[in-house]
């Protein structure tokens, strides 16, 4: 097949529908232009990465087309070459576009970015298109470096050339590599190139340029577009004007596609706006991850500008990255999508039982099978087993489950073969780390906690599935690692679990986050955790961006190092989770909104990879629209803040809500149970809050064990309820905010451990739900805490007491 990618050149006045389309009105992220911060407009077949200066790369999977997308202007009368990038002003993210804007004192530019969606094929994956505005004739220069680049690990064809083709008053270039079967075209509307090395010069390699006039008094109101189109088997000719007609109907359809994203997927409503608007870019971050490959869908696990690679992010398609992420998707209740991921899986799945770890848009053009990256690591295999559940209990699709049933039992067994005294371990792969300067581990805790739930979960699917044997040992088995996990994991002296135990018996004591994985499904804790809990919400662990994944007391911490100390919403979303379900609601809380904030720190609408564990700051490397961060937004609050567990095949709905302080409402919108689509209501009556479920499409329901067709939940609110709020501090600073260690209500009393930096003093916000209550070691004046901490380096603690 002709592989061919077209930037062509057509008739402006062809794309003047454009200009009577306007962005459907709701989310956007509008703000002044940092160049250093990167963006991301990316589809099923394409995508368009860069940063704010507005330079980018083109890609229409799995092909980079070009890169260093730059442009300069010369304006009638003004005789002094202007570097328009140097203009960025202000940037607009919506779901359905990216636009940046240019302003001089002459003329502005708007340089507009969709990936088209709605559509099964569209002609092209990603389009760019421009309008202007000028005081005066205007001279435009865009410059680009071709490239031509087949995505990792996929051979290329060498450097590109470009050919110059007149196509009456205007023309394109051809990029020809040493393949003649893979080439491309680039044009745009009324252009005329600039830089062309003759034959007889010196060989040099200079940028390609398209050149173009743009007159105020005949040019306004015209839009300007890049076409990008891989080649069919049409003349180029037909497919260029094809494509020259689509572009309208592109755009129009990926903004009513947004328009109506949320007509049946999940919503809250809140007194905090900002964080009602994370939950919806966390859910359009994570649908953006969907990629095409071959017709199947796929989901990807990151992206980013490739600078002079052919890696662009994480742009290719992960086992646990997806299997991580369906839980949020099927909180969001957009249950086609989780079979899509898991489809796609499915089919990969070895024939042994194991779950794919990594597999290359560019996996068909190499012998990938012989690569060690397909089945690299471990945990996909129990998670898939895990996920499997998760998307039977929210959607209740037992059909789903008998068509994969051989599929799930197949990975269920791949684990019970790769065990060391009864509990997986990583002979068969990495875990979790991937380096880890003690030695690579032999049975992380990680692994163990995961197999355990996996156990877990096989037991729910096999009673569904009638087999009576397998639900019953598959039970057993999850008991006896249960056992286990707290025989030769947990360390009394240090009251932590370690790290990892060795295949001598030892443990690797190191102290990290990865026992917070054991509260993951909800159906299993670790039981002596509260000192660990305590000391992840300490500074030791929590900075006030997000959570470490050791301690930094550790020989080996290094606060920019992939796993030894860096910070991942992952782990903060793993470490709210826990704390939500270990009753740690003020910290849980805390590690929510860190990641609810980063929604708006780099890539505006998605979270980033990972952070520097000392500094607030993203890694270099960090992969800055990372579908597992955003999947940290949704999940702490679904499933910790409002405590939302589904069990769709009895139409049960169960709620523990832990609503901040300041709340005195919130409702969800299109909460999905099974086919049911629902909204739930809170609100504060009292010392009480009511919770409401009332369904959509008016079939009964049952909240908890209150059935109906809008079944009501009374539930006892705590008596006293602390609200410590966060903010996410400014670039580069370090950790200095308020941390809520514990948390511990008895009779007529409860306790709070806080811990800040010494000799400061905060005021909090405090809701009494009984009477005649005292304070301890702090200062209460109606509503508000004063609290003072005593002097001394570093952070100190103090306990606050209420009683009444």
């Amino acid at each position: 097949m002709l592989l061919t990618l077209i930037i062509a050149s057509t008739a402006a006045a062809e794309f003047d529908p454009l200009s009577t389309l306007r962005p459907v009105p709701g989310m956007h992220i509008d703000r002044p232009a940092e160049p250093r911060m990167p963006w991301s407009v990316a589809g099923e077949h394409g995508a368009l990465l860069g940063d704010e200066s507005g330079t980018f790369e083109a890609w229409l999977w799995p092909v980079k087309i070009l890169s260093h997308f730059a442009i300069t202007a010369e304006l009638a009368g003004y005789p002094v070459p202007i570097d328009v990038n140097h203009l960025a002003a202000e940037i607009e993210v919506s779901p359905a576009e990216t636009v940046i804007t240019y302003s001089h004192a002459g003329f502005t530019i708007r340089q507009h970015m969709f990936a088209p969606r709605g559509s099964a094929q569209p002609v092209t994956g990603a389009v760019v298109f421009f309008d202007f505005a000028a005081s005066r004739p205007l001279q435009v220069t865009f410059s680009f470096t071709p490239e031509m680049l087949r995505m990792w690990p996929a051979p290329n064809f060498g450097r590109p050339s470009g050919e110059w083709v007149q196509d009456g008053a205007s023309g394109f270039y051809i990029l020809h590599t040493d393949d003649p079967h893979f080439s491309a075209v680039v044009g745009m509307p009324r252009t005329h190139p600039g830089i062309l090395v003759p034959y007889q010069e010196h060989p040099q390699t200079y940028p390609l340029q398209l050149k173009l006039s743009f007159d105020p008094a005949h040019d306004t109101g015209l839009e300007f577009p890049l076409i990008l189109a891989m080649r069919d088997d049409q003349p180029a000719a037909e497919q260029i004007a094809r494509i020259d007609s689509a572009i309208p109907n592109l755009y129009a359809e990926t903004q009513q596609y947004y328009a109506h994203f949320f007509d049946s997927r999940l919503t809250v409503q809140t007194p905090d706006k900002r964080l009602n608007e994370a939950l919806r870019w966390a859910e359009i971050a994570i649908d953006q991850m969907q990629v095409s490959y071959h017709g199947e869908i796929g989901l990807v696990a990151g992206y980013y500008s490739s600078g002079d690679s052919a890696r662009p992010g994480f742009a290719w398609f992960f086992g646990r990255d997806t299997l991580w992420t369906t839980y949020a998707i099927n909180s969001y209740g957009d249950f086609p999508l989780t079979r899509r991921a898991l489809d796609f899986l499915i089919r990969r799945q070895r024939a042994d039982g194991k779950i794919m770890h990594e597999f290359s848009q560019a996996a068909d053009a190499v012998d990938w099978k012989a690569t060690p990256y397909f089945y690299a690591e471990a945990d996909g295999t129990p998670l898939f087993v895990m996920a499997m559940r998760d998307y039977v209990r929210a959607s209740g699709d037992l059909s789903y489950l008998k068509e994969n049933w051989d599929a799930v039992r197949k990975a269920y067994a791949f684990t019970r073969a790769h065990t060391t005294n009864g509990i997986y371990d990583n002979r068969e792969g990495t875990g979790w780390v991937e380096s880890w300067p003690p030695g690579m581990p032999h049975q992380e805790i990680y692994l163990a906690a995961l197999d355990q739930q996996s156990a877990t979960a096989m037991s729910e699917l096999a009673e569904l599935m009638h087999d009576e044997d397998l639900a019953r040992t598959s039970k057993l088995t999850a008991h006896d690692i249960a056992a286990r996990i707290e025989h030769e994991f947990y360390d009394p002296q240090a009251q932590f679990y370690a790290f990892s135990r060795n295949s001598d018996g030892v443990l690797d004591r190191t102290a990290t986050i990865f026992p917070s994985v054991a509260w993951w499904d909800g159906t299993f804790s670790l039981p002596h955790a509260e000192h660990m809990l305590s000391r992840w919400a300490s500074a030791e662990f929590s900075t006030d961006w997000g959570t470490r994944d050791i301690s930094d007391h550790t020989s080996f911490y290094d606060p920019i190092s992939y796993h030894q100390g860096s910070v991942w919403p992952l782990f903060t979303g793993w470490v709210s989770m826990a704390e939500y379900r270990a009753g740690r609601r003020l910290s849980g809380y805390a590690h929510l909104m860190q990641n609810v904030g980063l929604t708006w720190s780099q890539d505006l609408g998605a979270v980033t990879e990972l952070l520097s564990g000392e500094f607030f700051q993203p890694l270099g490397r960090s992969t800055p629209h990372q579908m597992w961060s955003s999947a940290m937004v949704i999940l702490p609050l679904l499933r910790g803040l409002f405590g939302i567990s589904w069990d769709a095949p009895d139409h049960t709905l169960r709620i523990d809500p832990h609503l901040p302080a300041e709340w005195d409402y919130a409702t969800l919108h299109h909460l999905h149970l099974g086919r049911i689509d629902l909204d739930l209501d809170f609100q504060r009556k009292g010392t009480e809050l009511i919770a409401q479920a009332k369904s959509v499409s008016g079939q009964q329901i049952c909240l908890a064990s209150v059935c109906g067709l809008e079944p009501v939940l009374r539930i006892t609110l705590p008596p006293i309820e602390l609200y410590a709020p966060v903010k996410l501090p400014l670039p580069g600073a370090t950790t200095s905010l308020l941390k809520v260690l514990d948390e511990h209500y008895g009779p007529h009393r409860a306790e709070f451990t806080l811990a800040a930096w010494g000799g400061s003093s905060y005021s909090l916000r405090v809701r009494l739900n009984v009477p005649h209550v005292s304070v301890g070691n702090a200062v209460l004046r109606g509503q508000e805490l004063s609290v003072e901490f005593p002097a001394g380096t570093g952070y100190q603690t103090k306990t606050v007491q209420f009683l009444w």
